[in-house]
Parts: C-alpha cells; sequence; structure tokens
C-alpha cells in the first residue's frame, strides 16, 4: 500500500495548500518546496510535481495533478520508484477547513512502480526512511480507484523487463476503524488475474491482520483459490500463518513467508487435499517438429524460495498423480526438486529435476524411478500416446541443455531402461504385419483401432548422446510373437533405424510352453531375414533386409520367394520342387507339412 500512502500525502497536503494559496494567496514558488519537503519527511520519498494542477471548489473540493514522480532521496537509477500520471483527490469542504482532510476518493491513473530485478541476496536496495512518529499528518481516505497500473520489474545487467500490466484496483474502507476491502485484476504475462481481498487491519501493530483472499488465474489453475490467513509484518518480512482455504471444492492449509529486503526469499509450506494445475505445456504430437519457441526461465534468477507441496491427488492438465509430496529450493538461479513420493495408476515413483538457469543457456538433468505404473493412462495423460499398456518400469538419467525444447532433444544424453510386461501394443497387429512383410513393404505400421497385440514382455534399453538414442538389446515377447532387436533413435529428428529379428509361432499353446522353458512343437519359427524399421517415428518403412529391396522389390520379392520355408527358418531350404516363380508343384511329404505350416502362418 506504499504508492498509495504517498498518493495520500500528496493530495492531502496538496488540498491544504491549495486552500491556503487561494485563501490568503501564498506564492506558488515557496508553497510547493515546502509541500515536498513534508513529504518527504513524512514518506522518506522525494516528490517532483512535474505536470500541471487544477482545483475545483463545487460541488465538491477536487485537485487533480499530472506528472506526479516519487523516488528515493539519493537512491540509485535501480532503487524503486513510483510515476503517476494523474491524481484526483475530492473530499468535502468541511472536511479541508477542519485541519484533518477526509478524502472521499483517491484515484490514480496509470501509475507505474519500478522495482529492481537482484540476482543476489546481499545486493541492497535502498530504501526510505520510516516517518517520524506522530509525524505523518496523512489524510484518511475512504476510496482509492487505481485505473490501468503497471508495475516494471527490470535488471539492466540482464537486459531483463517483466511486467504486471493492466492493473485495475478498487478499495474500500467505509469506517476508519472496520475492514478494507478491495478487488481488482491483472495480466500477469499472458495470463489473467482477478481478485478480491478483505483485511481487517489492528489497532496494535503487533497483533496479526486477518486477510481473506479470493483468485481467479484460469492460466494457472483450473478452478478459484479461497483462502484466509494471519499476516504480519516484521521489518522486511511478511509472515502468512493459519492459512487455510479451498481450491475449488478441495481444501488445502499451510504457512508462507516472504522477505523482501533486497532479492526476495520465498518460503512455503502446503498440504493439498487436491491440487489441479494446468498444464502449461504439452507434449509435441509424435509426427511434429520439436518447438523452437524459446523458454523463459531467467525469472528463475530473482528469487529465492524454499517450498514444499504435497497433495492427496495432483493433477496436471489430464495426468492423475497421488499422493504426490515434492519439496523444492530455488537460489542463484538454480531450481532443484525432490519428488520423494509419487503415487501414479497403480505404481510408484521416485525422481529429481535440476534446473539450473543461472548461465546463458538453461541445463536440465533429469533422475527417475517408476516402478509398476499403469502405462497407458501415464503415456495417454502426459504426452497423448495410447498404443502401449501394461506395468511400466523405468529408470531415466538424463541431461541437457538449451532454450527451447529441439535444442534439448539436440543435446540430450544419458541413460534409459524401460519394461512393460503383462499388456498389449493397441492398434497393431505385430504378427500380421510380419507375415505382410512376405508380400510388400509396409509404409508405416498399419495401425487399425480394433487390432491388438498382447504383451507378454518388452524391455529396451538406451545409451544417449548428442540426441542420439542407441539400443542393443530390444527384446519384445508376446502369445504368438517374438523379436529382438538394435538399432538407433535420432530424437531431434524423430526418426527410426532400428534392425530386428522377428519370429512367430503357430499356436499360443506353444509360446507359452517355450516360456515355460519347455521344447514343444510350437517353437518359434525364425523370420530368417532381419526386418529394417527406418524413417519417421510417426510412419516408418518397414521392409526384409534384402539388398535392393527399396530401388526394385519385385525383384527383391521374387529372391525372398525363392527362398521358400527356410524364410523362416524351418529345416530344410528350398526343395527342387519349389518353382522360383511362385508356382507350387508336389513335393514330398515334408514339404507338404512346411506348406500347412506357412498356410497357417500366412493365411495362404
Amino acid at each position: 500500500m506504499k504508492p498509495i500512502r504517498i498518493a495520500g500525502a500528496i493530495a492531502a497536503l496538496l488540498l491544504v495548500a491549495a486552500a491556503l494559496l487561494i485563501a490568503i494567496g501564498i506564492p506558488a514558488g515557496p508553497l510547493t518546496a515546502a509541500m515536498q519537503s513534508r513529504i518527504e519527511r513524512d514518506t522518506g520519498y522525494r516528490v517532483r510535481f512535474a505536470g500541471s494542477g487544477t482545483v475545483r471548489l463545487f460541488p465538491a473540493v477536487a485537485l487533480t495533478l499530472h506528472d506526479v514522480n516519487a523516488e528515493v532521496p539519493g537512491g540509485r537509477p535501480t532503487d524503486p520508484r513510483l510515476k503517476i500520471a494523474t491524481i484526483r483527490a475530492e473530499l468535502p469542504l468541511t472536511s479541508l477547513m477542519s485541519g484533518t482532510p477526509r478524502i472521499t476518493e483517491l484515484t490514480l491513473i496509470k501509475p507505474e512502480l519500478s522495482l529492481p530485478l537482484l540476482r543476489r541476496r546481499d545486493q541492497a536496495v535502498v530504501t526510505p526512511a520510516p516517518a517520524r512518529p506522530g509525524g505523518t499528518g496523512l489524510a484518511e481516505i475512504e476510496h482509492v480507484v487505481i485505473q490501468d497500473g503497471v508495475v516494471v520489474m527490470t535488471s539492466a545487467a540482464d537486459g531483463v523487463e517483466r511486467r504486471i500490466a493492466g492493473i485495475q484496483a478498487d478499495v474500500e474502507r467505509d469506517d476508519p476503524k472496520g475492514p478494507i476491502t478491495a478487488s481488482g485484476s491483472a495480466t500477469l504475462g499472458r495470463s489473467p488475474v482477478s481478485f478480491e481481498l478483505t483485511a481487517a487491519p489492528t489497532a496494535d501493530d503487533q497483533q496479526p491482520m486477518l486477510v481473506g483472499l479470493t483468485l481467479d488465474a484460469p492460466g494457472l489453475l483450473t478452478s478459484r483459490l479461497s483462502a484466509k490467513a494471519e499476516t504480519r509484518l516484521r521489518g522486511t518480512t511478511l509472515t502468512i500463518n493459519g492459512v487455510s482455504g479451498k481450491l475449488g471444492d478441495a481444501p488445502f492449509n499451510g504457512w508462507a513467508s516472504v522477505d523482501v529486503a533486497g532479492k526476495p526469499l520465498v518460503k512455503l509450506d502446503l498440504d493439498f487435499q487436491r491440487l489441479d494445475l494446468v498444464a502449461i505445456t504439452r507434449s509435441a504430437p509424435p509426427g511434429a517438429p520439436w518447438s523452437e519457441t524459446p523458454f523463459d526461465l531467467v525469472g528463475l534468477n530473482y528469487v529465492d524460495a524454499e517450498i514444499r507441496l504435497s497433495a492427496t491427488e495432483l493433477n496436471i492438465g489430464p495426468a492423475r498423480i497421488g499422493p504426490a509430496l515434492a519439496d523444492a529450493k530455488l537460489a542463484a538461479g538454480v531450481l532443484s526438486v525432490q519428488a520423494s513420493r509419487l503415487g501414479a495408476y497403480g505404481g510408484q515413483a521416485t525422481g529429481t529435476l535440476v534446473i539450473d538457469a543461472s548461465g546463458a543457456t538453461p541445463a536440465f538433468d533429469l533422475r527417475c524411478d517408476i516402478d509398476g505404473v499403469h502405462a497407458l493412462p501415464l503415456l495417454d495423460g502426459l504426452a497423448d500416446f495410447d498404443r502401449i499398456d501394461g506395468k511400466l518400469q523405468a529408470q531415466l538419467a538424463l541431461r541437457s541443455q538449451g532454450g527451447s525444447a529441439r535444442a534439448i532433444a539436440q543435446g540430450l544424453g544419458g541413460t534409459a531402461a524401460v519394461g512393460v510386461r503383462d499388456g498389449a501394443i493397441r492398434g497393431l497387429d505385430l504378427a500380421r504385419m510380419i507375415r505382410n512383410l512376405t508380400a510388400h513393404i509396409q509404409d508405416g505400421w498399419q495401425f487399425a483401432p480394433t487390432e491388438v497385440t498382447d504383451l507378454s514382455a518388452l524391455a529396451v534399453s538406451f545409451k544417449i548422446t548428442q540426441g542420439q538414442a542407441e539400443t542393443s538389446d530390444l527384446k519384445l515377447a508376446g502369445p504368438l510373437v517374438r523379436m529382438t532387436g538394435a538399432g538407433s533413435i535420432d530424437l531431434p529428428a524423430k526418426m527410426l533405424a532400428l534392425r530386428v529379428e522377428p519370429k512367430l509361432v503357430p499356436t499360443t499353446q506353444g509360446q507359452s510352453a517355450l516360456e515355460r522353458g519347455i521344447a514343444a512343437p510350437g517353437e518359434p519359427i525364425g523370420f530368417g531375414i532381419p526386418v529394417r524399421i527406418e524413417g519417421p517415428w510417426i510412419a516408418p518403412r518397414i521392409f526384409p533386409d534384402i539388398a535392393g529391396v527399396l530401388d526394385d522389390p519385385d525383384a527383391a520379392y521374387k529372391r525372398l520367394r525363392e527362398i521358400g520355408s527356410g524364410l523362416f527358418g524351418l529345416l530344410g531350404s528350398s526343395r527342387p520342387g519349389n518353382d522360383p516363380g511362385g508356382t507350387d508343384r508336389p513335393r514330398d511329404d515334408g514339404g507338404a507339412a512346411v506348406d500347412a505350416v506357412i498356410k497357417q502362418l500366412f493365411g495362404r
């Protein structure tokens, strides 16, 4: 409320001065100098009147001043300062003549408060000296209106400017001893915010003041926040104790404090029954290029914080997590988040995330362990990926640096091990896809909504360097298919380059026996020829690894048919009875047995 206090002092003293000037003709120059001296003594700020002023006496006394500036005497350019385009004050003439001015309405038009952004807590900010006891002489103000205000936060050294713009506020206090009510709106970045506030000041400054707040921030919160707390200002530290309230219909409680001596230090401990947050960023669709929109993380340098958040249920966009417990520390531009307990979709997760924004390029370090999480809702909620189902286990140790999603993908390094068991690949019949490779090259994954590949286990690990993820141990097992493979994923380009060796089995009974380590007639049949998966990961080309298959598919598939029964590693290769052109001729009983298996596998 310091800007309002200054504006009130200016208006009250000028109104008294205006009345004396009209009554007895005091010269303007000495009067202005006297008023500036009095205001500086009572508020600690030096005030300059650069514009014109007018006085209206009827129907009520009104004073209008233009281009008013207030700043710390002897301060530096980076110290706080206040500019007000127009101040308009109205008051009854009787209160003016009584010597105790009572302003019925004070309007501040386009006030601009400039504040420094500091990187270190030992950087001092010059603050005004406290007013002398009993010397304020401030007018009693009933109603304050702020129109089109702005708070400008700047760091000249870093070339950074942040604004809270479009501030509209209405503050009322009908009874000098009664509560203060306020309402208003503003824009934080691109997010609109509106608020309602009530405060019950106490006669003793040592006693806490009860404050109630209602906040709507649709760009940050999914529902209205309402809270009440006991606040107390001790020196430069505002303590907020006994916080209780609701986010939507879910209660929360906790405490907070803010030390504004130089670089702000925020301490916060809140426990939510349910915490709903808007997903600030969404993963790009699988085929879309990585975004090159720069991240704006420089603000992490201008505040220090110690935060603990817990929630029975945490919702980030469509993702559902709970219970959740996380501790965060922000100091010198480095944010460290420790998630010691995250329950998610039937499993558990722990991890740490470090974001270092202190340098010219942000750096990221993520370490995460996931165990027993239901993969489908987690991947769908976080990344809009709904193809893999089952119990997910993963260990991630990733690091990168960059100012955009694409830059992070290009610099990504570390390791990742991912496993899924007892699940399915939805929208894809992997066995049918492998069978079709004997007839034609496939463009894309051949997804179909009704198809599914049952999955006993999927396991793969990656070593990642400069955005290139290399694997040599891809393994997939299901009732009708098995596959091993190796290769690489170009993360910045979203491209695959994998070489896999698929195997099929005639029946699920045979596969079950194999998984138990028992030899059975249904032993997997090897494809015999490796399969290449190359191209964009949203729709790669899938084809047998035969020389020239992409240049001359007809000739390559002719050679593939000549392989005959050896195509799937069956005993016996091409028999004399096999027609290279694909026409079947009579063969012995062994060949007939092979035909029976091939017909079962390929529907021929």
